[in-house]
């Protein structure tokens, strides 16, 4: 599989499925969530409300259409809060490997990832990244393309140094 970092707007890339860190509820919300429904539209809410009418757990994934935006797919996860007490790494590398999953059974085989947690949750960004590269590159996935997408410098040097880090 080829893993890349790149700077932008994850809800402008061309690929198959792009992830979405979402919350529990499904029901959209701010930061990443936010820009995936306000960049989609109203299907992506329609279809995450038809499909998970409870909502997702937490380290969970699942998937609706995309809407307008230009991928097939948006794979939702749900990534631990560490400012309500969800301080488990497993939940968090969780995300990553459920994700993959799910692309395996939609067939999808490029995918654009932001990196889940590190915002209004509170992961540690560098830990973060980690976790988002280590799981990434070692799970057995027939995706071809993982894309890293990174808003902002720090997250993109974080994903950069754990991207060398697996590397070297």
């Amino acid at each position: 599989m080829r893993l890349s970092v790149v700077r932008g707007d994850i809800t402008t890339q061309d690929v198959d499925a792009i992830v979405n860190a979402a919350n529990s509820a499904m029901r959209g919300g701010g930061g990443v969530d936010g820009a995936i429904h306000a960049a989609g539209g109203p299907e992506i809410l329609a279809d995450a409300v038809r499909r998970f009418p409870h909502g997702l757990a937490t380290g969970d994934a699942g998937w609706t259409t995309a809407g307008d935006l230009p991928a097939r797919w948006v794979i939702h996860v749900v990534g631990p809060n560490r400012h309500a007490g969800q301080t488990d790494r497993g939940l968090l590398t969780s995300c990553y490997s459920r994700a993959l999953e799910v692309a395996d059974e939609l067939g999808a085989r490029s995918l654009a990832f932001p990196l889940v947690s590190a915002g209004v949750y509170g992961w540690p960004l560098d830990d973060a990244a980690k976790a988002a590269v280590e799981t990434i590159a070692t799970a057995p996935t027939r995706v071809t393309e993982a894309r890293l997408v990174a808003f902002g410098d720090p997250a993109y040097e974080a994903l950069i140094a754990a991207l060398s880090g697996i590397r070297d």
